[in-house]
């Protein structure tokens, strides 16, 4: 019976794990590590990459030393919920480097945005220069973030 080629086996979770730790750990570390060469372990890598599973490679950076102290967290209601008016305020939200995410949502909100500021004068001053301006906002309501318990990551891993 021939392997699934999209099943991933004990392996590739490993692989996927030691690399959301490190995804610029050396291939021979990575392979000694789940018990497979380094060649090994890059066809595995390769082939998450195709299937998708790897969507891409990152860094992350650390908000406050680059002087971003707060995280604010913005729902909001527009006014209309065509498609073109969706797909405007994503653009839209695209364009503004302080929002880290935005989901748009069920619920009593259309949208859950995250926001990164240097103190609350400058989320202030984000409001009134970018927020503010953007067409078909009904209603917001801004929360600060006081401390975050957990940062995001793969559940299933």
């Amino acid at each position: 019976m021939k392997k699934d080629e999209n099943h991933l086996d004990r392996q590739d979770i490993a692989i996927l794990r030691l690399l959301l730790r490190d995804s610029r750990r050396p291939l021979q570390e990575i392979g000694e590590e789940v018990g497979l060469s380094a060649t090994s372990c890059w066809n595995r890598i390769k082939r998450l990459e195709t299937l998708g599973v790897i969507e891409r490679y990152t860094v992350q950076v650390n908000l406050p030393k680059l002087g971003y102290q707060d995280t604010v967290i913005v729902q909001v209601n527009l006014e209309s919920h065509t498609d073109e008016m969706l797909l405007k305020f994503g653009r839209t939200l695209e364009t503004i480097p302080e929002v880290l995410e935005a989901f748009l949502v069920s619920g009593d909100y259309d949208y859950y945005i995250r926001i990164a500021v240097h103190d609350t004068r400058d989320y202030e001053r984000l409001l009134r220069e970018k927020l503010y301006k953007i067409p078909g906002i009904r209603h917001s309501k801004s929360s600060f973030v006081l401390r975050t318990l957990k940062k995001s990551g793969t559940p299933l891993l």
